[in-house]
């Protein structure tokens, strides 16, 4: 970023281009297709990491690009705003940052090149379970200690890309939340080799409205070395909430990338588009919702950008990565609903994208964190008002 807010730099209006060239041989019919079967789009996975933006938050000491989140938030709008999707593949570049700042010397040598080079995936993130949901502390999945190794018992829900990942980052309980003080206690995050896990670890694919690859998780009797965990015992959930800012910043930047896809496409269409011999994008009730999201659109993106500032700087900006999130969700759901408007029924209509757009324009409202539990944050958090969860 230069001093202005949201103006590019020579060298990231450079990534700019090359992403968007490399979006370029992935056009719509790909993922129609991809959607229709529900297939993982795995070549597209691939190219980018072989290109290198994967990787660009991995230090260049590991074989990575040394970028900043900025720049890992530039390649994420890209993605989106050029009609692909950077859903598939986000968790590779975020999952290990867990690792870079919490993990042991010998874990960021073995681990971090490795992801760099696209040898090893770590995509797969073990949190949320079937009777905790939001409230994390809640989870029940048990790593019990035995010699050098813990024996991991329980169930996770909503991991995604877990058949496209050689590790899992998890999230567990090594003292029960029974036995502990503080109820953020107690809670350990382990590296899981899922090549090595052989039937231990099982999976029941969760079908939804989207190609979005979901799944449960079950762990039975699962063995994983001590030499696994991600810093020190019970101290997980403060490292899991390190990175949450990094994640939000960086989802916000993906669903920016979808609402001004949607602005683009909408306002090309109303303008060509005759109806009573004239373009529909003349009537103010088609312009002026379009218009609106694109406002909105913009805000979230200064929000977006000086959540990103701040975190390359070294600060956590827990309300600018929220109210990035919240607002950009917000934004694109609407620019969805304007885009749907203004094609009637051909928005509909496979070859048209925007329904397709639209459907994974509504999950950015309810995860990775819903917008509710981003409004209690900022009210308890950032207002000083009573805790309302």
């Amino acid at each position: 970023m230069t001093g202005i807010p949201g103006e590019l730099t020579a060298d990231q209006l450079a990534i700019k281009e090359a992403v968007s060239e490399l979006c370029a041989s992935y056009p719509p019919e790909y993922w129609r297709e991809k959607d229709a079967e529900l297939a993982y789009p795995e070549e597209f996975v691939d190219a980018l990491a072989k290109a290198g933006w994967l990787a660009v938050l991995i230090p260049a000491e590991y074989g990575g690009g040394g970028g900043t989140v900025a720049d890992a938030s530039l390649v994420l709008e890209t993605i989106n705003r050029s009609g692909c999707s950077g859903v598939p593949a986000h968790a590779q570049m975020y999952t290990m940052g867990t690792v870079l700042r919490h993990g042991s010397d010998e874990q960021k040598r073995q681990l971090l090149p490795l992801i760099a080079s696209n040898e090893v995936r770590l995509q797969a993130f073990g949190v949320t379970e079937p009777d905790a949901g939001s409230d994390t502390t809640r989870i029940r999945t048990f790593a019990e200690r035995d010699g050098d190794e813990y024996v991991v018992n329980g169930s996770k829900i909503w991991t995604s890309r877990f058949q496209h990942s050689d590790y899992m980052l998890l999230l567990c309980r090594t003292t029960r939340y029974e036995d502990v003080a503080k109820k953020s206690d107690g809670l350990s995050i382990l590296l899981v080799d899922l090549r090595k896990a052989g039937d231990s670890i099982t999976h029941r694919p969760i079908r939804t409205m989207t190609s979005h690859e979901t799944n449960e998780v079950h762990f039975n009797n699962a063995r994983v070395p001590v030499a696994n965990r991600v810093g020190e015992e019970g101290k997980g959930f403060r490292y899991i909430l390190s990175g949450m800012n990094a994640e939000r910043i960086l989802v916000a930047s993906e669903v920016l990338g979808d609402g001004f896809w949607f602005i683009d496409k909408a306002s090309a269409y109303a303008s060509q588009r005759e109806v009573f011999g004239r373009p529909i994008g003349v009537n103010q009730g088609v312009q002026f919702p379009l218009a609106q999201a694109y406002a909105d659109l913009h805000a979230a993106s200064l929000v977006r950008w000086q959540a990103a500032a701040k975190f390359d700087a070294g600060e956590q900006p827990g309300f600018e990565a929220n109210a990035a999130k919240l607002l950009a969700s917000k934004a694109t759901w609407a620019a969805a609903n304007a885009a749907m408007d203004s094609f009637g029924g051909y928005g509909l209509a496979a070859e048209f994208d925007v329904e397709r757009k639209f459907r994974e324009a509504r999950l950015p409202l309810v995860a990775p964190v819903n917008n509710n539990l981003i409004l209690a944050y900022i009210g308890h958090q950032v207002l000083g008002m009573p805790k309302s969860y």
